[in-house]
């Protein structure tokens, strides 16, 4: 089996805050860990009251002091937003902390409102220079030439693998051209990863980094015990907006206006949702069809003693 990881959303639940939310990421953490999962991978989001991991270099150190061997990372960070130095200077930080065990995925984001990037400093236009920055980073985390006038310390020579965050064909293309590895987030943007793995593996360049193309990729995935429960869970998702985490509504579908109802099964038409037989066909499904070397499972469930169980019934039905 292809290693299987986690991409925590540290959703902000209906009725919780943030600390419940820091809280619970550190137990779900933990019981990936115990699974077996290979990777813990923390969001950036801003000025969005649904989502906790804003200071995603900050809760990354919290979620690897609270466990010992799963590899924690960022999926990612959100270049645009940051100075390549500091990025440098807070992850080559975060692997003398925790050697061996951190991550470090790079995206342009998505766009937001003018006020948000005017708090964030953003210039006009500069999403069209993160191929340039992620350029600048990986300098900073070459160990220093003689005579550098700027060094990322800590930082440079640090060992953190770079990965090259997409939805769309552009960062299949960078990661190609710079030999990066890619995650491709098929849990929001379904609709081009034919023609972004297609284009990463074609193009690829061997690099230092990398000897040959590496694809992960972001699969929404809900279990339960039964088909039925698992759908019922799966509704927090489907109705996930810019508000706090909802909690589950039986029979959520039949609910919906048919239009709303045909977006939002496009959106998620890669999903996995069910009981252990229906999980298991479904991940064996998409990793043949789709072939990645490794998948990150996204589970937005309101509970979270349901949601670490869905995680459990993930690693079985994926062993």
């Amino acid at each position: 089996m292809i290693p299987l990881s986690i991409l925590d959303l540290t959703p902000i639940r209906q009725g919780g805050n943030v600390a419940d939310t820091f809280r619970e990421t550190v137990e779900l953490a933990r019981a990936a860990e115990r699974l077996g999962f290979h990777r813990y991978w923390l969001v950036e989001h801003h000025n969005t009251p649904a989502v906790a991991g804003a200071a995603t270099a900050v809760l990354m150190a919290h979620v690897a002091a609270h466990t010992s061997t799963i590899r924690i990372g960022a999926g990612g960070i959100m270049l645009p937003n940051h100075a390549p130095l500091m990025v440098a200077e807070q992850f080559g930080t975060l692997v003398a902390l925790y050697p061996g065990r951190i991550d470090l995925g790079l995206g342009r984001g998505i766009a937001s409102d003018a006020e948000t990037l005017k708090a964030l400093r953003r210039q006009p236009n500069d999403m069209a220079e993160f191929p340039q920055d992620v350029e600048e980073l990986l300098g900073f985390l070459k160990p220093a030439s003689p005579g550098q006038k700027v060094r990322a310390v800590p930082g440079e020579g640090a060992d953190v693998p770079v990965w090259i965050l997409g939805s769309s064909l552009g960062g299949a293309d960078l990661a190609a051209r710079l030999g990066l590895p890619f995650a491709y987030a098929s849990h929001f943007a379904p609709d081009q990863i034919d023609v972004a793995l297609a284009a990463y593996r074609g193009r690829f360049r061997p690099s230092a980094h990398l000897q040959k193309p590496q694809v992960m990729l972001s699969l929404t995935v809900t279990a339960a015990e039964t088909d039925e429960e698992a759908r019922t869970l799966f509704s927090s998702a489907q109705a996930a907006t810019d508000a706090p985490l909802p909690p589950p509504v039986r029979d959520f579908e039949k609910r919906l206006d048919p239009k709303r109802l045909a977006l939002i099964q496009n959106l998620f038409r890669h999903a996995v949702v069910g009981g252990p037989a229906t999980v298991a066909k479904g991940m064996a499904d998409f990793i043949s069809r789709y072939r990645p070397d490794e998948v990150i499972a996204v589970t937005q469930v309101f509970d979270p003693a349901a949601r670490a169980r869905s995680f459990e019934i993930l690693r079985a039905a994926a062993a």
